[in-house]
């Protein structure tokens, strides 16, 4: 795993040290010794972490993480304070002005490393979804206020721990704004995780008669758990366990004895950060959603019914199974539009839309293909079982008049084609030119009609 970093930092010393520890961990290094020249390389280069000192003329590192935190170029950037400071106060200050950690000098080569892979892990993930959610600013979500949008109320937690010193830390650190459930056992926990919507889990390290970090791997295991953060509760003296937790993909962690505010604010970054890729999930997946679908019939668009239509034949075809494709035209919809305007038109596409989604099988499939045209893809369905169908659809549409928003009752008709897969070899474009010649046959003989296309 590698990286650019930032080591900020007014002493030099410092610098070249840990410069010296990440370089030769393969990490690409940048250096500032103030924080008007960190703040300058941040926003230049693509950085993917940020280590921070806080004693620093002009601007402290808690201003400079405010400044990195608040610009929508680097408020995705980890930052981690490393400082001398150690006062639980001011690791309270340093999370809530938006850093991801705390180090106090001098600090351990271990523990520095081990924080570095894991939010430089964490920062590619980041970088993948911001990538393929390009299009978030055109659907009005500021991704400032994803990320620093305060997360603990009505969070669930689970936590795993059987030390009553933890716990009763735990209980007063969370309080009332987070449904918290607290486990002692392995077995206990597994079968909660599996039971309940989880936003964050806090395991303890030290579970007597059994192993914290199995558990947190086990976690990781379940697919649909993956991306719930965990936050593990260890001992000064478990480096190693630490190192191998953060190695394959816990969160983060907080050292005993546990300091409330601390614990508060780790909980609140990680619950925060879960909300942030939810929201860039869901995102990504309405941008797939838009590009497959007719923003004016919610129905599949030409696009989808072209990629989809070709995989469907070829697989019918290699299985010997009937593909039917009914292609329809509204009869006289321009002058829908000429007479009553486009308002009108609108209103009828969108309701014949919803007369065909009502009347078609949960296997069809149901496409706009423009204009006024559309297609129902029926699997496994040959013409004399699709005929029937097409002339159902076709009566459902003449039986009552479309309603538009400004009242109009309007007397709609339709006309429609259908072909039929003839064996392999045909592709998409033959068996739709075919259901459009079988369509032409029904508008020349009079429309409002179905005709089946000619073996």
């Amino acid at each position: 795993m590698t990286g650019r970093i930032l080591v900020v930092d007014d002493v030099l010393a410092n610098v070249r040290l840990l410069e010296a520890r990440l370089q030769a961990e393969y990490f690409d290094v940048r250096t500032a010794l103030n924080g008007e020249d960190a703040l300058e390389i941040a926003r230049r280069e693509r950085v993917d972490l940020v280590l921070l000192d806080v004693m620093m003329p002009g601007i402290s590192g808690f201003e400079v993480c405010r400044l990195l935190k608040q610009q929508p170029e680097t408020a995705h950037v980890p930052v981690v304070m490393v400082t001398a400071l150690d006062s639980a106060a001011d690791k309270v200050t340093g999370l809530q002005c938006g850093a991801d950690d705390f180090l106090t000098k001098p600090v351990s080569r271990t523990r520095l490393l081990t924080r570095v892979r894991s939010l430089v892990r964490l920062k590619s993930v980041t970088d993948e979804l911001n990538l393929r959610a390009a299009a978030m600013q055109s659907v009005g979500v500021d991704p400032r206020e994803i990320f620093t949008a305060p997360q603990m109320k009505g969070a669930r937690i689970l936590v795993v721990d059987d030390r009553e010193t933890s716990i009763r830390h735990l209980h007063k650190a969370l309080g009332r704004k987070v449904e918290a459930e607290f486990v002692k056992t392995a077995p206990e926990a597994l079968e909660a995780v599996e039971t309940g919507n989880w936003d964050l889990f806090i395991i303890s390290l030290s579970l007597t008669g059994a192993d914290g970090l199995r558990l947190c791997s086990q976690i990781k295991a379940i697919d649909h758990l993956r991306h719930i953060p965990i936050l593990i509760v260890t001992d000064e003296n478990e480096n190693a366990k630490l190192r191998r937790a953060l190695e394959f993909g816990v969160n983060d962690y907080i050292v005993r004895p546990l300091v409330e505010a601390e614990l508060r604010a780790r909980v609140t970054t990680q619950l925060r950060r879960k909300r942030y890729t939810e929201r860039l999930r869901a995102m990504v997946t309405n941008a797939v959603e838009l590009a497959i679908t007719d923003p004016l019939t919610s129905l599949h668009n030409r696009r989808y019914l072209d990629s989809h239509l070709s995989s469907l034949l070829d697989r019918s075809a290699e299985a010997g199974k009937p593909v039917s494709v009914l292609l329809f035209d509204i009869d006289f919809f321009k002058s829908v539009n000429d007479r009553y305007g486009h308002d009108a038109g609108d209103d009828v596409l969108r309701e014949f839309s919803a007369r065909l989604k009502k009347g078609v099988r949960g296997i069809d499939l149901a496409a706009r293909f423009g204009g006024e045209e559309f297609v129902v893809v029926m699997p496994d369905t040959d013409l004399d079982l699709a005929a029937p169908i097409a002339e159902r659809l076709r009566r459902d549409v003449e039986a009552a008049p479309f309603v538009t928003r400004s009242g109009l009752e309007l007397p709609i008709t339709v006309s429609i084609g259908l072909a039929c897969l003839e064996g392999k070899g045909e592709d998409a474009d033959r068996i739709i030119k075919r259901a459009d010649a079988a369509l032409y046959e029904a508008k020349a003989a009079g429309r409002n009609r179905v005709v089946k296309a000619a073996a």
